[in-house]
């Protein structure tokens, strides 16, 4: 029985929100997210090709409760902030969608460290730091290992004849590779970040998205090229 050649889109979250709200000046909804991925479905690149799953990397919003260490009548209860409710909700509904699954790393918190605003200030013009110069450290675990992991099992298991990487991160080329040598095409999307050569030497075609599009805008545009 011949059964339809199948893809996946494999989608590096943190990636994806860094760029949206670059250009938009906001946090992404779910319909976002969605909204590149029907767009990546249509594109004649995968004409011919079955939809297997998306999947979506990233880390769960950290918790916990900080005392700013400048000032230690300042706490700060992180389940209580927008960056917490807005992973939240992107999350909650991005689980819920038709062929969508979650791939979620750990979330670690490092105490504090100088925010990018404050560390601008102080290197225009020398001053004392602030405790509101001081934002929680906060670093994301095992995110790209899923990714690559998925890459290797989705190959392997020849589960799919070709994947969608949309991500700028070039610690991905040695999964690229091992995909490759077992025949599935690989596909990045990029957004029109600046990547590094070898992200593009070791893939198959690079689809350049124009995403998120301003208002009033057809939709997102590309354009293809070969590695």
């Amino acid at each position: 029985m011949n059964f339809p050649a199948r893809y996946a889109i494999l989608l590096d979250g943190g990636f994806l929100i860094k760029k949206f709200q670059g250009s938009c000046r906001r946090f992404p909804e779910a319909e976002d997210i969605q909204c590149l991925c029907h767009f990546i479905q249509a594109h004649e690149t995968l004409s011919g090709f079955g939809l297997l799953r998306t999947y979506f990397y990233h880390a769960p919003p950290a918790r916990g409760k900080l005392t700013n260490p400048l000032d230690k009548m300042i706490k700060l209860d992180l389940a209580q902030t927008p960056t917490y409710r807005n992973h939240e909700r992107l999350m909650n509904r991005l689980e819920l969608m038709p062929d969508f699954a979650l791939r979620l790393g750990e979330t670690v918190v490092r105490n504090w460290k100088l925010g990018r605003q404050a560390l601008r200030s102080l290197t225009e013009k020398a001053r004392a730091v602030e405790p509101r110069d001081l934002v929680p450290a906060i670093d994301q675990k095992g995110v790209d290992l899923r990714i690559g992991l998925d890459i290797a099992r989705l190959s392997l298991g020849h589960m799919v004849q070709a994947l969608v990487v949309v991500t700028g991160d070039s610690d991905l080329v040695p999964a690229f590779k091992f995909a490759r040598r077992e025949g599935v095409r690989v596909i990045l999307v990029h957004l029109n970040h600046g990547v590094r050569r070898d992200l593009r030497a070791h893939c198959d075609t690079v689809l350049s998205v124009n995403w998120p599009v301003p208002d009033g805008d057809r939709g997102p545009r590309t354009q293809t090229s070969h590695a």
